[in-house]
């Protein structure tokens, strides 16, 4: 039986999700596939540059993970950079750092952290009780993240 998906915890959603080599004609291109973890730990070493270990606390990953993550990363924008091929950012194994929800009863929105939301623990609207909510997903965002082609934990 294979081991239970450990979701990554991820700030952002990058708003650009795709980057096509120039000079190559349109369609024609090879691409690599960046998740949104590695995008998030590319983001947190190299942009923010945070050390490995608060990159890694902020990703509720041990260090090693995260060092793999981001090898892969840079081994994928490496590869993408020195051979001209396209980059898309999507799928992986994460989880919002918080993630909004609206209740369909009586309209109260409200934030849960990461944590709760790994934890397994169901969503109830603060005012009602209710537990009939959904997940306001930010702009280009269907939820929990997931590998593509592969199911992953139902939403919230």
């Amino acid at each position: 039986m294979p081991r239970p998906v450990k979701y990554r915890c991820v700030e952002s959603i990058p708003r650009v999700t795709f980057f096509q080599p120039m000079g190559v004609p349109f369609g024609n291109w090879e691409e690599v596939v960046l998740s949104i973890e590695e995008a998030e730990a590319i983001r947190l070493k190299d942009l923010e540059g945070l050390d490995q270990e608060e990159s890694a606390r902020r990703m509720h990953v041990s260090r090693p993970t995260f060092q793999r993550v981001l090898e892969s990363a840079r081994r994928k924008m490496a590869e993408a950079l020195t051979q001209g091929k396209a980059i898309r950012v999507e799928g992986g194994n994460f989880e919002m750092a918080m993630r909004r929800f609206r209740c369909d009863n009586d309209g109260q929105e409200w934030d849960v952290p990461f944590e709760a939301m790994v934890g397994g623990h169901s969503v109830a609207c603060p005012q009602c009780n209710s537990l009939n909510v959904r997940s306001i997903s930010p702009p280009g965002f269907g939820g929990r993240g997931r590998r593509r082609g592969r199911r992953g934990r139902s939403g919230w």
